[in-house]
Parts: C-alpha cells; structure tokens; sequence
C-alpha cells in the first residue's frame, strides 16, 4: 500500500499538467484496447482460412476483407497514437521536471534557519537532483508504457475468460504466479533499498563537506584520509546495493523464462482443448497472443517495480522536504510593514533552540528609531539569537517583538526583511560577480548608487583594482578574495539597501586595525538616522554606541553607554578592563577612570 500510495503521489505532482496528462491517459487506454485486436483478428483470420480448408473451398474474400480491413484500420490507429503519446510524454515529463525542481528550491529556501541548521546541504541538493530525476522517469514510463500496460492487463483478463474461459483461467492463474513473486521481492528488498539510499545521502554529505573545505584538508594533508573515508562508505553502499540487485535479477530471470512456459502451456492445452472439441485453432492462436502480450505486460511492470522501488526512498525523502511545514511564515491575515521608523521593542522575549535549555530567557528592551545599540557578551549568552528573532529567522517562544508598536509575527515577511539589512559575521558571498553581489541588497540600484555604497564601504580602491571591476566572479563564496575585503562587500550590500533598521553581527572582525578603523568611521556615518544594532566582542568598536546592552545566559544583565558601565564597575567594567589590559583595544585608547 505505502507503494501504491507513493506512486498516487507521483502522478498527483503533475500539478498543471493534469489536463495534458488526462488526454495522454485516454489515448493510452484506447492505444491498449486496440492492441487486442491484433491476436483477436488474427484468430478469426485463422478460423476462416481452416474452415474453408475443411470444406474444401477457397477462402470467401467477402469473409476475409472486413477483417482484414479492420486490422488494418487498427494497426494504423496504434502507430498514430504511439506517435501522438512518445511526442507529449516527452514534453510533460520535461516540463513538470524542471518546475517541480523550480517549486522544491523555492520551498527550501524559505525554510527556516533551524531547518537548514540540521539538514546538510549536500543532502538537500541530492534529494533534489535525484528527486526531479526519478520523478521524471517514472511520468515518463508511465505514459509512455505503464498505462497502457495497466489498461491491458485490466482489459485482457476479462476479454480472454470472454473467448474462452479455460484458457482464460489459465491465464489469469500465471498472472497470479508472476504478481505473487513480484510482490514476495518487493517485502523483501524494501527495507534493504531504504538503506541503501540513507548510505547514498551520507556519501553526498561526505563529498559535499570534503569539497567545501578543500583549505582545510590541503592544510591538514588530509586528501588521503578522506578519499579513503569516500571509498569506504562507496563499497558499503554497493555491499547492501548488491543483495537487492540479486534479487531483482531473479525476478528478471523468471519474468524472461515464462515466455516460452506460457506459450507452450498454451499450446500444450488448447491442443488438449481442440481436440475434445473445446476450442478451435483460431482460439489458440489468438491466446498464443494474448500469452505474449501478457509476458510483455508483466515484463514491463516488473521492470516498473524495480525502478520504484530503487526510487522509493529517494521520492519518499523529496516529498518529505516538500511537506516540511515552516514554522516561520506569514499568517493568513497578515499585512505589509509600511514606512519604517525604526523603533523596536522586546518584550519578555524567550526562546530555546531544543526545547530544553534557554538561549533567551525573559529579554525586554526598546531602541527609539535611530539609536544604536550594541549587545556584547560571551559567546552563547543569546546576543545573536536576539537579532536572529529580530528579522524572524525564529519565532520566540513566548513574548513578542515589536517594529513601530507592531508585532512582527502579524506583518508579512517579505516587508519586515525588506526593512532590515544584515552584515553577518561571514560575508556569505555567491560564486557571481561583485555587481551582482551588491544587487542582492537592491536589484534596481544605479550605477551611482552601487559606487556610492562601496565608497562607504572602503570598497572602491579594491574593486577598481579587479581586472574585471564589477563584472569580477568573486568565487565560491568570496574565496577569490581576501576575508577583509568580503567584508566590505557584504557591507556595501547593507548599504546599498538603505534599510530603516541594520544589523551588523561583528561586521568588522574580518578587517585590519587600518581599514576597520577608516570603515568605522564610515559606519558611524551611516548608522545616523537609522536603528542600528551591533555584535562586537571588541568593545572599542562600540564606544559611540547609544547604548550597550550586556548579555549573560539569555538575560539583559546590564544596560547603559559605554562609560557609565564601566563607572558601574560591573561585569561590563571587567570585561573592558581586561580587554583594554590586554591589547585588546583596536585603538590603543584605554577605558575612562572609575569613580
């Protein structure tokens, strides 16, 4: 049943080519009704000519021509319809391939980050290639054979007990032989395919990692080792592919044996028949077809069998990620953001990632529009997890986020992200060129406005220095370039959105102590008129913040600017102190003196 059910699921992904599909079904179902008529004529053919030669008489060409006629007529309607069907199939299962490609990537994508968290992306790109891939064979076979065929095994048990039921019933018992055996290696090689399919994806996962990280495995002289590790999970996927094949190649060997079995157990017993008088010679050439094409038939659906079960598992987890409901979208009456002023408000924010330990615990603050504010804090103690609500990467758990008095869960997304730019930590460069880099940020943005940004971004001098300029391919994720200057980049491209409100998770890390410090000033230009929010665990980059907010084990433990915190003489305080002792300070100034 999960077979049958999967297969309906199949067919049911032809989504707006159903109108087509339905005309393709019809002509299969007549193509395969008029594919009897072959073997039925033939017999009828046969019959005439043995009667005539009992009476001693020349065949009667009145008796002979309508059916030769209609034999005829018959045999050009299959070569018009095999025609009509190998050209439409073709088509739909091509169409339907790249726009359920299409509809996958665009539902992953807007999957949340928690998703993309545990789901690698090797894997997500193999289930989406081999997904499409096995979706398009098995629409292809199916109107291309497995309909007619299924139409004909329908059609041709009824229609064989109808000429004559002896031999009729011996048909319909080898069905049941072949369908009993069929479905035996389906029970057992289920299960062992799933697995074969789970080794499949590790090895996708594993190739996809060792490709992403050539650095590492160069530095670490590490070719050997994982080339040997992909060996490894290789011969582990052919050692459980093999015991399938096996098994499958048996079924083929007995489907190809029953050929001659059939044929002869035919003839043996419609001999047997004729000669007490229970069927005629006509009748027995006439199974002797029906028997062929009955072989074929079961030919093709064990040939079908096999594909979906090799398929199964690779469709079951295409549909399974096309069913994965985001828990981040837009609800049904939610509306647009509008004109943005920026103010933002947290009020008693709490979140965890697994459900058990909090990484934001009962969080409250306001920011007015156009203050900057910077979260310091160790690592994990929920400063980026905050930021990440912000733009509805999650959704808390309890509590609410306000943009403008508004809740963001109640406006749509598209209108809260387009109001926010982000400079993550890691640049996150496409392998394209630096124009359309920036254009992520602004699609429409000018000439003037794309030179504007970089020159903010300390950007011009590197990107005139590219023998390309702006049509320059930065690479796979930027690694044509340096780390600094993927950081300006990723800065020009939140600035060339001009967003209401910004967010610059350690922006700067990337960058020398001589272009951060020219790029903060930048910054600092920008920031003006704007809500600005700032991840920094260099505390010297912060000191012209409106107000620092310090986080501890998803808490707001401290909040204030800069020098009042260190008058404080808190934790903040110590955490400067020690930075500032250290050499940690970008700028060499120390901290104001405690009073």
């Amino acid at each position: 049943m999960a077979f049958l059910r999967l297969y309906a699921r199949v067919l049911g992904a032809l989504g707006p080519e159903r109108r087509l599909a339905a005309v393709l079904a019809v002509i299969n179902a007549a193509l395969a009704v008029a594919l009897f008529a072959e073997p039925i004529l033939f017999g009828r053919v046969v019959d005439t000519l043995v009667r005539a030669q009992a009476a001693a008489q020349a065949p009667s060409l009145a008796a002979l021509l309508p059916q030769l006629a209609a034999w005829t007529a018959f045999g050009l309607f299959t070569i018009a319809a095999g025609v009509a069907i190998a050209l439409h199939a073709d088509r739909l299962a091509h169409r339907r391939r790249l726009g359920i490609m299409s509809a996958y990537f665009e539902h992953v994508l807007q999957l949340p980050l928690g998703f993309h968290g545990h789901v690698h992306s090797g894997r997500l790109l193999k289930v989406m290639l081999q997904g499409a891939d096995g979706l398009w064979g098995l629409w292809l076979a199916f109107f291309r054979e497995q309909c007619a065929g299924l139409v004909a095994l329908v059609v041709l048990l009824p229609v064989a007990v109808w000429v004559n039921a002896r031999l009729g019933l011996l048909l319909v018992a080898l069905l049941a032989l072949f369908a009993g055996l069929t479905w035996y290696v389906l029970g057992r090689t289920q299960a062992m395919q799933r697995h074969v399919e789970a080794l499949q994806s590790d090895l996708a996962e594993r190739s996809a990692d060792a490709l992403g990280n050539v650095a590492v495995i160069q530095s670490f002289t590490r070719v050997e080792a994982e080339v040997r590790g992909l060996r490894e999970t290789m011969e582990n996927v052919l050692a459980a592919q093999i015991p399938v094949l096996s098994w499958w190649a048996l079924v083929s060997v007995a489907t190809r044996a029953a050929t001659t079995l059939t044929i002869l157990t035919i003839f043996l017993v419609g001999t047997w028949l004729h000669l007490h008088g229970m069927a005629s010679i006509g009748e027995i050439v006439t199974f002797v077809g029906f028997a062929t094409m009955l072989v074929g038939r079961l030919d093709q659906m064990v040939g079908f069998a096999n594909r979906l079960l090799l398929d199964a598992p690779r469709l079951a987890e295409f549909f399974s990620v096309l069913d994965t409901v985001a828990n981040v979208r837009d609800r049904p009456d939610a509306a647009p953001l509008g004109p943005v002023a920026g103010a933002v408000a947290f009020e008693d924010v709490s979140f965890s990632y697994d459900g058990r330990r909090s990484a934001l615990n009962g969080v409250s603050f306001s920011v007015r529009p156009g203050e900057t504010v910077a979260l310091v804090g160790a690592t994990g103690a929920g400063k980026s997890t905050a930021l990440a609500l912000l733009h509805r990467a999650f959704d808390p758990q309890s509590g609410r986020i306000t943009v403008d008095g508004r809740d963001i869960r109640e406006v749509r997304l598209a209108s809260l992200r387009h109001a926010i730019g982000v400079v993550f930590q890691e640049a996150m460069l496409f392998n394209r060129s630096i124009e359309e880099n920036l254009r992520v940020g602004r699609p429409d943005a000018t000439p003037e406005q794309i030179a504007r940004a970089l020159e903010r971004a300390q950007a011009a001098d590197f990107v005139a220095r590219q023998s390309e300029g702006l049509a320059t391919v930065v690479g796979e994720r930027g690694r044509a370039l340096s780390g600094g200057e993927r950081q300006r980049l990723a800065i020009a491209r939140a600035l060339l959105k001009d967003p209401p409100i910004l967010i610059l998770d350690e922006a700067t890390s990337a960058l020398d102590a001589g272009t951060e410090a020219k790029l903060q000033a930048a910054l600092d230009a920008v920031m003006k008129g704007r809500t600005t929010f700032v991840i920094a665990h260099r505390l010297a980059t912060i000191r012209n913040a409106d107000r620092i907010l310090l986080f501890d084990e998803g808490r707001v433990v401290e909040a204030g600017r800069f020098d009042e915190l260190v008058r404080l003489g808190g934790r903040f305080a110590a955490l400067a102190k020690a930075q500032f002792m250290s050499g940690g300070s970008a700028t060499g100034t120390a901290p104001p003196a405690e009073t």
